[in-house]
């Protein structure tokens, strides 16, 4: 199992150095004049991550990029109690102290997004149904906060506009209707075997998407009682030949009750755009010679 974790967050990705890199580079600029003031260039310290809440862990394997000596207690995707230890890392006490910012921004906030995705998951247990999560992620962070998303229990959806089709309703409006959009789309990526998903609001663009034959539907903006009225009817047309997805509004109050029209996805931006971050403690101590 801890292999499968470690998968969750690679490191290695040029990606999550570069955020790394970025991150450090925002907050020491020419230099941490505080630390380098007040503490002595020998003075050897640890510091020990420690949980101050119930959550979901993610992105702590980013600490064996910022720190040489790091002693990993949790994985991303562990569930942790309050008091619990992350991590214990030793160090110079200049390194520790200026990097520890920059380490509990990312530890925070991935684990943040972890949390809320777990509590997703949870809200539709035994439904059958996958939760996405989508591209509504911070500027330079997607990829760690996909890896959060995961972490969480969350499907992965596109990582970026070059890896699906997915046609949106300006898409369909700029295209002169659902039919055309899909037939272009369709020729455009004949070659590739794409699949092709397709945003429908009313019956009308449900039916216009099922005759050329989408291979996935995304019921936008629907009540529950709609959603499920429909996914009876695409199950009837298509059978299992078009998957469904059920996007927009959703909730940790309302995603149960959408989970029971029997989607196959249900899609939510919450768990990247609106995940609070986590409360997590780093004491920085004196190691004795």
């Amino acid at each position: 199992m801890t292999g499968a974790r470690e998968m969750i967050f690679d490191i290695s990705l040029p990606d999550v150095r570069r955020a790394v890199d970025n991150a450090l580079a925002e907050d020491i600029g020419t230099g941490d004049i505080t630390t380098d003031a007040c503490i002595p260039a020998d003075l050897v310290a640890e510091a020990r991550f420690v949980a101050k809440q119930e959550l979901t862990l993610a992105g702590v394997e980013l600490l064996q990029i910022l720190f040489d000596n790091v002693n990993l207690l949790k994985r991303s995707g562990d569930r942790v109690h309050p008091g619990e230890e992350l991590a214990i890392v030793r160090g110079p006490a200049r390194l520790l102290l200026t990097r520890e910012r920059v380490s509990l921004n990312f530890l925070q906030r991935l684990s943040g997004v972890a949390t809320l995705a777990a509590k997703f998951v949870a809200a539709v247990d035994g439904t059958g149904v996958r939760i996405l999560d989508t591209r509504k992620t911070t500027p330079g962070l997607r990829v760690l906060e996909k890896m959060a998303a995961a972490a969480g229990g969350v499907v992965n959806h596109r990582m970026g506009l070059y890896h699906a089709i997915l046609i949106k309703n300006n898409h369909i409006r700029l295209a002169g209707g659902v039919r055309i959009a899909i037939e272009r789309a369709r020729a455009a990526v004949q070659a590739s075997g794409k699949a092709i998903e397709i945003e429908v609001r009313t019956h009308a663009e449900i039916e216009d998407a099922l005759a050329p034959g989408a291979a996935r539907l995304l019921l936008d903006n629907m009540t529950p009682a709609q959603a499920a009225t429909e996914i009876i009817f695409i199950k009837r047309y298509a059978g299992q030949r078009a998957e469904t997805e059920i996007s927009g509004g959703i909730t940790l109050e309302n995603v149960r009750a959408y989970a029971e029209a029997r989607p196959d996805f249900i899609s939510t931006g919450a768990i990247t755009h609106s995940a609070p971050a986590v409360d997590i403690n780093c004491g920085i101590y004196p190691v004795a010679p």
